[in-house]
């Protein structure tokens, strides 16, 4: 968080979506120009765009409602899509004299706390472009009204990342959250009780990475740099000599080497410096294999979120997402105060004891940040996979978290090399056909649902 998030704020304000034409024709122009200058992104390729087409041209006809639920493995996933709406689409309706209206557009959901670390220019675009906020952590009945009436009524369909958050993995989807499924139902329920006859469709959209040129040199020089930040040896290698599978394992050694390190180091921070217990067993040694270190890992991660749990007075409770978005949520209730009307009207004492709250607030969120970082890690996907797109992104998470506990922004990554992406449009998934099960047992419907779309993501990687 910034450095203003130190300071107590007033109560976070819900941004009601705006969808301005002009503004979206500018962002539509400049998107070109942004992908070349912004991004690693240099090629789009989509499988079943047709299927687009189709759903476009039905929804504009009145015939479907329908939610995009893409997958989310890097924060440029929002361009490529934009290209995948605003270019390739209406470009293959043209092809096909499929009749589509401007604009080819989706509102989307998005989560209230980006505009705070993206600036106030993502603040004022956002509603423009026709998103709409939603705050993770608690039930935010703002948000979910504000989404639920657009799924229904807007002029456009919806859109959503339903892993919550980006998880740095192309192929690993991360468990996925209720939420957007149970909004589909509540777009049948809207729909039936307008005595309207659209059925309410969720339509899985994957994304994947890869690079054009593979890798190689600049991943050894960010291990390089990463050995040197951490304060191991570099292991200074002539790779030209080996075999291409004798390099990969020499890549893994170093990557294992500095995972277990960096492991090593974080246990022995939170046990002296704040008195936590991790198991008995082999901590502070160098784990010797994959599932010793993913076990480790596992048991950092649930103390850290308990150092902060601890500040918060939060009980843990349910998955690690869980847990770090009610700890978001808790922080934010420290920062962005509910319970004082005006803050600039506090006497000097009482504003600097709710300055230090958020002060404290922002410190101990710190270490939820940290535990993000590591959510979908297994331990074993740069070694079953050996390929560069793996390597990398075990290598990234790696820096994104050193370079959190050096106090860096670990939003701007270094950059590896020119990437292709590769979206996919999958079969329509029909909520509609579920509302019977959703009547007899509502919480059991939503988590059908959300299985079912958990396995069309992990079939489209």
């Amino acid at each position: 968080m910034t450095t203003a998030m130190s300071q107590v704020q007033p109560p976070l304000e819900f941004i009601p979506p705006a969808l301005n034409s002009v503004v979206l024709r500018g962002s539509q122009w400049i998107l070109p120009l942004w992908l070349r200058s912004r991004t690693n992104i240099s090629d789009i390729q989509a499988d079943n765009v047709e299927r687009l087409v189709d759903l476009y041209h039905e929804f504009q006809s009145g015939k479907i409602r329908f939610l995009l639920a893409f997958r989310h493995p890097s924060g440029d996933d929002p361009f490529s899509l934009m290209h995948l709406l605003w270019h390739l689409v209406p470009q293959l309706a043209k092809r096909k004299q499929i009749p589509l209206n401007y604009p080819v557009h989706a509102h989307f959901i998005y989560d209230r706390g980006i505009p705070l670390w993206a600036g106030s220019i993502v603040e004022w675009l956002y509603p423009r472009l026709g998103g709409t906020p939603i705050l993770r952590g608690k039930v935010d009945r703002l948000g979910l009204r504000s989404a639920r009436e657009l799924f229904a009524n807007g002029n456009l369909p919806m859109m959503a990342a339903p892993e919550g958050a980006t998880n740095g993995h192309n192929e690993v989807v991360s468990p996925l959250e209720p939420g957007i499924c149970q909004l589909g139902f509540w777009c049948v329920e809207d729909i039936l009780k307008a005595g309207r006859s659209e059925q309410v469709l969720i339509v899985p959209i994957g994304i994947k990475y890869q690079y054009i040129h593979d890798p190689w040199d600049a991943l050894d020089k960010l291990l390089t740099q990463l050995e040197i930040d951490s304060g191991l040896p570099v292991e200074n290698l002539n790779l030209s000599e080996e075999t291409p599978k004798s390099q990969h394992h020499l890549r893994y050694r170093r990557l294992f080497r500095l995972s277990a390190h960096l492991l090593t180091r974080v246990e022995e921070f939170y046990t002296r410096f704040y008195h936590q217990t991790l198991p008995a067993g082999t901590a502070f040694e160098h784990p010797s294999t994959n599932e010793e270190l993913v076990t480790r890992l596992r048991s950092l991660l649930d103390v850290a979120l308990k150092v902060a749990e601890q500040a918060f007075n939060l009980q843990p409770k349910g998955s690690l997402i869980d847990r770090c978005r009610r700890l978001e949520q808790a922080g934010w209730d420290w920062i962005f105060r509910e319970d004082i009307k005006n803050i600039d009207a506090l006497p000097p004492l009482e504003r600097g004891l709710a300055d230090r709250i958020a002060e404290e607030a922002s410190l101990r969120m710190w270490h939820m940040r940290l535990v993000e970082s590591f959510v979908a890690v297994t331990g074993r996907y740069a070694i079953e996979k050996q390929t560069p797109e793996r390597f990398a992104e075990t290598t990234l998470l790696i820096w994104d978290t050193m370079t959190k506990i050096k106090g860096g922004n670990a939003f701007k990554r270094p950059k590896l090399g020119k990437q292709r992406v590769c979206l996919s449009v999958g079969e329509p998934i029909s909520i509609s056909e579920r509302w019977d099960a959703y009547k007899s047992n509502r919480r059991q419907a939503v988590a059908d649902l959300t299985k079912d779309l958990q396995t069309a993501l992990e079939k489209m990687i």
